[in-house]
């Protein structure tokens, strides 16, 4: 019988080690440590376990627990192994000696070696190391080299003797590095934006460091991931700005681009949506990858190693995608801010959906080395609640569940391909633990969301096309960056345009009867200095004072005479009605207003001082010479909002219709179900478009 899977934790008080299925108990020769434990992290070959304390280093036989080897060493917060287990690193916190000298932090050990009882273990190789971040050696698959990245250069070591350095690949403003895996001994080395140079990445062949094999330039690139295929043949490129110049990102701007090893092939990555890259990963072959990319919801696809789209997942809230080790599934997930589903695919059977997961809120999720189980965690410190460990089949049920106090990390057992147990993973589905049909019995039958509120007339009815999300079937999101978008999700109308009139060039809105504002820059003010636009408004302040000044003496020109009303004896409206009594005021507040642009000179003003004299001595002025005054060929005031005209009032109708008409042809669009009456009413649209044509012919 092959040995059951395995999975180590660590939580706050202790460290411990479970076979899973098929006994899903705790690994029987394996004593948990207690105490301030920093990390724990299994070797990549699946044979050894190492954790770490604030006094020592402990290396345990993962298989059975017992204990090979402890290094007497203090202040450990990180530990890692080579490739095959042959060599351990521990790092400590930077710290400095009696002369003030940084101390060697970064220590290279052998896993296994035959001392004397009496023998101290003594490390291989050590040095100064001030980051956390990429702190550990890089080796080659075979562990023949390692190497580390100083300024300027990247060290070479033969792993077996760490206090000569083999070879120095020499590189100015290199500051990430990356070895490949498989039988080609290639490097890749970044080096970013400097001087108005472009950011660049080159691949060369260890130890012929003269020339790179491959290469790729381009700019918008401060920081990046890179993502050799396990094959070690191809790279991809994940480059990263800190700052979006074109605002419509926190976060910077993201740009992928793929290399091959021998050069035949340097390309970016084009991308069909638009929005930041949220992962990228290779396929365990080594001949494809998947990338997450666009603004939520995201879209997933499915590249060759030509960089040649084979296949999109339907657009949904995800930025999460892992290939399992065998390469058969990928899971395509939303974690962090999102809702913790999980999609598994079969992309062996033509990229079918097997399941999807309600995982809650982890914050680990990982594939068992056999592709048959996922695990997912929470962990603090993200998460200082519900923190515990769930196994889920990749049918998409539970199988195990243990919830835990404080667990700060969690990792399976690797195992090596070759080990793996063969059959389908599908089938036969294994029995669930205990634990997870407790868990299931906890777990309370979501409700119906409620979702958005929706008045008594909507409800029962499906969401109109123009409010629907992208994954819903409504249209893709668009970045305004700040401009005016055409409306939610592309449809509807602009907010300040309104149905029926004339769109606004300048953007500012209007008053009737008041000064209209003038557009900035529309004579050429755009040029002038601060001094001069000053300057310019105060003699434009003062021609204007001096006009109300003119105005203000023509209309006292009457003598002492009190003003004209419009109620009372002798104000000439005796006998009209309130609406032509308003028109007549609106007349004259136009004339007015046209008058204090010049459009008629001076004359407009002595007509309207007359029409007011006559007023005050009594005589009733007649209807037609009073429109007479106005200016005669305006159709502007025919449709104004405060023209009392029959022929205005009847064209505000029809328009009103239309607008009506319009709105109830959307909502019928977008699936809602109209009543008898509103249907008939769209049906009378094209009689009331012409009867309008015909109106605005005779105002015009």
């Amino acid at each position: 019988m092959a040995s059951p899977l395995q999975f180590a934790y660590r939580t706050q008080k202790a460290i411990g080690v479970t076979d899973a299925a098929p006994v899903y108990e705790p690994l029987p020769g394996f004593v948990k440590p207690e105490g301030n434990l920093r990390c724990c992290v299994y070797s990549p070959c699946g044979r050894y376990l190492a954790w770490a304390s604030s006094e020592r280093v402990c290396v345990v036989d993962a298989s059975v627990g017992h204990v090979l080897t402890n290094i007497a060493i203090s202040n450990v917060f990180e530990v890692a192994f080579s490739p095959r287990g042959s060599f351990i690193s521990t790092w400590e916190r930077p710290a400095k000696d009696e002369a003030g000298d940084a101390t060697k932090n970064l220590k290279i050990w052998r896993t296994v070696e035959d001392l004397t009882d009496e023998a101290e273990k003594q490390p291989i190789g050590q040095f100064v190391q001030k980051s956390q971040t990429g702190w550990n050696l890089q080796y080659t698959f075979d562990e023949k080299f390692c190497a580390r990245s100083v300024t300027n250069e990247v060290q070479f070591y033969q792993s077996d003797d760490l206090g000569t350095v083999w070879n120095k690949l020499r590189v100015e403003g290199v500051t990430d590095f990356a070895i490949a895996p498989g039988q080609s001994h290639n490097v890749a080395v970044f080096i970013p934006e400097r001087k108005g140079q472009p950011a660049a990445v080159k691949v060369f062949n260890v130890p012929q460091f003269t020339n790179p094999i491959s290469q790729k330039t381009f700019f918008k690139g401060d920081k990046v991931q890179l993502k050799w295929n396990s094959l070690g043949t191809s790279l991809i490129v994940l480059a990263q700005t800190d700052v979006d110049k074109s605002n419509k990102s926190y976060y910077g701007e993201t740009t992928l681009y793929l290399l091959s090893a021998n050069g035949s092939l340097d390309a970016r990555i084009t991308l069909d949506k638009e929005g930041p890259i949220h992962d990228v990963a290779w396929s365990p072959n080594g001949k494809e990858f998947g990338v997450i990319y666009g603004y939520m919801p995201a879209k997933t696809t499915i590249f060759n190693h030509r960089a040649v789209a084979a296949h999109s997942f339907p657009i949904a809230p995800r930025n999460t995608i892992i290939f399992s080790p065998t390469g058969r599934f990928a899971l395509v997930a939303g974690f962090g801010n999102l809702a913790g589903q999980i999609d598994v695919y079969d992309l062996e059977k033509d990229f079918r959906k097997v399941c999807t997961i309600e995982s809650g809120n982890p914050s680990v999720c990982q594939w068992s080395p056999d592709s048959r189980y996922i695990m997912t965690a929470t962990t603090s410190p993200r998460l200082r609640v519900d923190n515990g460990v769930k196994l889920w089949h990749v049918g998409g049920g539970i199988m195990y569940h243990e919830d835990m106090v404080e667990l700060y990390n969690v990792a399976w057992r690797p195992i090596l391909p070759e080990n793996l147990p063969r059959g389908d993973p599908l089938h036969p589905v294994p029995t669930p633990h205990s634990s997870a049909i407790a868990y299931l019995g906890t777990v309370k039958t979501p409700s119906k969301p409620v979702g958005a509120y929706r008045p008594p007339g909507a409800r029962g009815m499906s969401t109109p096309l123009h409010f629907r999300r992208e994954d819903e079937g409504g249209a893709a999101h668009v970045m305004s960056n700040g401009t005016q978008n055409i409306g939610p999700n592309g449809f509807g109308r602009s907010r300040r345009q309104v149905p029926g009139a004339e769109f606004l060039e300048s953007g500012s809105r209007s008053v009737p009867g008041a000064v209209p504002a003038e557009v900035p820059g529309a004579n050429g003010d755009e040029n002038l200095s601060k001094a001069a636009l000053k300057n310019k408004k105060k003699r434009n302040n003062k021609k204007a004072k001096d006009n109300e000044n003119k105005d203000g003496e023509k209309k006292d020109a009457g003598g002492l005479a009190p003003p004209a009303q419009d109620r009372g004896p002798g104000s000439g409206n005796e006998g009209r009605s309130p609406e032509r009594r308003g028109y007549q005021n609106h007349q004259q507040r136009h004339n007015r207003s046209r008058s204090r642009h010049n459009f008629q000179g001076g004359n407009q003003g002595r007509n309207r001082s007359n029409t007011q004299q006559n007023g005050q001595n009594g005589h009733v002025a007649p209807a037609a010479p009073q429109i007479q005054t106005s200016q005669p060929s305006a159709p502007d005031s025919l449709i104004s909002p405060g023209s009392q005209n029959p022929a205005s009032k009847k064209l505000r109708s029809l328009q009103k219709k239309i607008r009506a008409i319009e709105d109830l042809e959307m909502r019928h669009a977008g699936g809602e179900k109209l009543e008898d009456t509103q249907m008939k009413k769209i049906a009378t649209k094209a009689a009331v478009v012409k009867e309008l044509e015909a109106l605005e012919k005779e105002v015009h």
